[in-house]
């Protein structure tokens, strides 16, 4: 049975994720429309965009803003819900954006368990018999593709059904947001280039390009949206800057001892990709510690080695367990769930909302993908 519109909004507290790729599907057949028009050519490759943000994910940057406006007052029978609903659906443009361009600047060939963009967009232009090199129009086709994103992603939330106070408010977080994210992108690219290894430098990195876009910001666009208090969003930042640190930290934990068959990318690929997370930031500082040069140049030859295979992995693996650095960034997790968790109960926050914020925090740093 078809339901009206405002049957999907109530229902949307248990079926978020349902409604977010509803907005999504429309505002997505729309401007593909206006892609076509341009060129069919353009329509192929922004129907690959559509694809890319359909084809899957956890939609929790939607989740969280939804039970910030919820928490802060905010109702599925407000008659600017549906706004609110296109509003946060947004997010989800601009993680399309960063997985697009981050896929191409770690030079990953898959992502849940498909090929990347710049990848297919390669395959395409050698299927095609193209002139030039196919890796380079792949990654040309994949930097578009990811701007399209965030520039979609900023028309669907100014765009959106909301009040103009509403959105007004929402603007700053929404700008702090792309600013953060971008900015903890360039230091991730930074980081690995100049070999910086430090903790300092992988929490930073995590702060910004993970924390403040996945979690804290959008409790905070929510919250915003609902007019809340400067007391309760100074709870949701403080409770989405620990949780969302303890999400990526999760991730780095995935990222080397996850199970493919569940994450949808290769083992290891983030040793390959030389990423300088805070779990290989702790072991080489337990190894200088420890004097043990052969761990730490072990694992630092391993860092950024395209060509690592399954027992190079394997090696890198129980080196982080020896040294002690699995078990570290596990109590990471758990403090800072934790910390979150104890910020999340100083606030009058509106239930159903704290409840869900609550199971949100444990789901997101115990996960397997």
């Amino acid at each position: 049975m078809t339901r009206t519109a405002p049957e999907r909004l109530r229902a949307a507290d248990d079926e978020l994720s349902d409604a977010v790729e509803e907005v999504l599907a429309s505002y997505l057949e729309r401007r593909g429309v206006d892609t076509a028009a341009i060129d069919p050519a353009f329509g192929t490759a922004t129907a690959a965009l559509t694809d890319f943000v359909l084809s899957g994910g956890k939609r929790l940057r939607p989740t969280f803003a939804w039970w910030g406006w919820r928490g802060a007052g905010g109702s599925p029978d407000d008659p600017h819900a549906a706004g609110v609903l296109e509003a946060i659906s947004a997010l989800e443009l601009i993680q399309a954006c960063a997985l697009v361009h981050d896929d191409l600047m770690d030079a990953s060939a898959t992502r849940r368990g498909r090929p990347t963009v710049h990848v297919d967009f390669a395959r395409r232009h050698a299927e095609a018999g193209w002139q030039g090199r196919p890796a380079r129009f792949g990654a040309a086709a994949a930097i578009l593709l990811g701007d399209l994103a965030l520039v979609w992603a900023d028309d669907l939330f100014r765009s959106s059904a909301l009040p103009v106070e509403a959105i007004r408010r929402a603007a700053a977080p929404w700008e702090a947001m792309r600013t953060e994210v971008l900015g903890g992108q360039y230091l991730d690219v930074l980081h690995q280039s100049t070999g910086d290894t430090s903790p300092r430098a992988a929490l930073q990195v995590d702060r910004y390009k993970t924390a403040a876009y996945t979690v804290e910001r959008p409790l905070h666009l929510g919250a915003a949206i609902a007019d809340a208090s400067p007391e309760l969003i100074s709870c949701y930042r403080r409770f989405g800057a620990d949780i969302g640190i303890a999400f990526q930290l999760r991730d780095d934990l995935l990222g080397v001892f996850g199970d493919p068959a569940v994450t949808g990318k290769p083992a290891g690929d983030d040793l390959r990709e030389g990423k300088r997370t805070l779990l290989l930031a702790l072991a080489l500082e337990r190894a200088a510690e420890q004097g043990s040069r052969a761990s730490a140049a072990a694992i630092e030859s391993a860092l950024g080695d395209p060509d690592l295979d399954a027992d190079g992995v394997d090696r890198v693996r129980g080196l982080l367990v020896d040294l002690g650095a699995e078990q570290a960034v596990e109590q990471r997790i758990a403090a800072m769930t934790g910390s979150a968790l104890d910020a999340l109960s100083t606030a009058d926050i509106d239930e159903p909302a704290a409840s869900r914020l609550s199971d949100l925090a444990v789901a997101a740093t115990r996960r397997r993908r």
